[in-house]
């Protein structure tokens, strides 16, 4: 590490975890140096900025030395939300995901294919098994009952659309898929809504694709979204049981857009905006 602060790179991507990255970016920030951190630690501090570039990347300055990347089931989340909030604004979010092993890493994705083999003795990553099952919980369990993942979306949803007035409950869920998240979201509005400009919002959205056909069964899906940039969303309707309310599904490849392609992108806006401190040595090694 003290090596690759004395190379002095314009940037440095971090995804090796909240203790590392507490420990070592602000002595990259320190040199000079850009850290844009893809663990939790700096995602909630008061004095960083929580970045998905589709919604909030204008806030960021030359003098923003560490960027936290947000939780991937957020990013996903807050990308399709924002054009409605800036039309309609949002008064309440009703989330319920269905996420990937692939968000606990690789030994969750090994558990499930032991188990799907039928071999003994194999990883055991989650308290149950997970092939065949659905695991409602994710992370930690709070003093709330809430798991600490579904306090991340409602958390990260507020800081990174710059707005605690929108109210967020969450319920996370895993299911024995690899290579994306969904989420069932429920929006209700401060002002009416119309189907089909919500419709034409969204596919003039950046990073989302509408993908919303049900007479030809076309409705975003994981398999569809795996190894994509974009957001996919579909089975938009009106939530009949109250006014001024939208349901929605939304899926993205939650190793891609949740967690590689948000920090990448983060950086590509830096530099298009000449926000590194060396953006010069930056231009001429790319």
């Amino acid at each position: 590490m003290e090596d690759a602060i004395a190379a002095q790179p314009a940037v440095a991507i971090f995804s090796a975890g909240g203790s590392t990255s507490l420990e070592w970016a602000p002595k990259f920030a320190a040199a000079g140096i850009t850290v844009i951190d893809n663990s939790s630690a700096w995602r909630m501090h008061p004095d960083k900025k929580l970045i998905v570039p589709e919604v909030n990347a204008n806030v960021l300055t030359a003098e923003d030395k560490i960027i936290a990347n947000p939780n991937c089931s957020t990013i996903q989340m807050v990308v399709a939300l924002q054009p409605l909030h800036q039309q309609y604004k949002i008064r309440r979010v009703v989330v319920s995901t269905y996420q990937s092993v692939t968000g606990t890493g690789k030994k969750a994705v090994d558990q499930l294919m032991s188990e799907r083999n039928k071999e003994e003795n194999g990883p055991k990553v989650y308290p149950h098994p997970i092939d065949l099952n659905v695991l409602p919980h994710i992370d930690v369990f709070l003093d709330n009952g809430y798991t600490k993942e579904e306090m991340k979306m409602v958390n990260e949803t507020k800081k990174i659309m710059g707005d605690d007035s929108i109210q967020v409950t969450s319920t996370t869920v895993r299911i024995p898929v690899m290579g994306g998240h969904s989420e069932a979201v429920n929006v209700e509005f401060e002002h009416e809504f119309d189907l089909t400009e919500v419709r034409t919002l969204l596919e003039n959205a950046p990073g989302v694709i509408v993908y919303d056909n049900v007479k030809a069964f076309e409705y975003p899906m994981p398999i569809l979204a795996h190894g994509r940039d974009e957001v996919f969303v579909g089975r938009l309707r009106r939530d009949e049981s109250q006014p001024k309310t939208l349901n929605m599904w939304i899926v993205a490849d939650n190793l891609r857009k949740g967690a590689a392609t948000n920090a990448v992108q983060i950086t590509e806006y830096l530099l298009g905006n000449k926000l590194f401190a060396n953006t010069e040595l930056v231009s001429n090694e790319a």
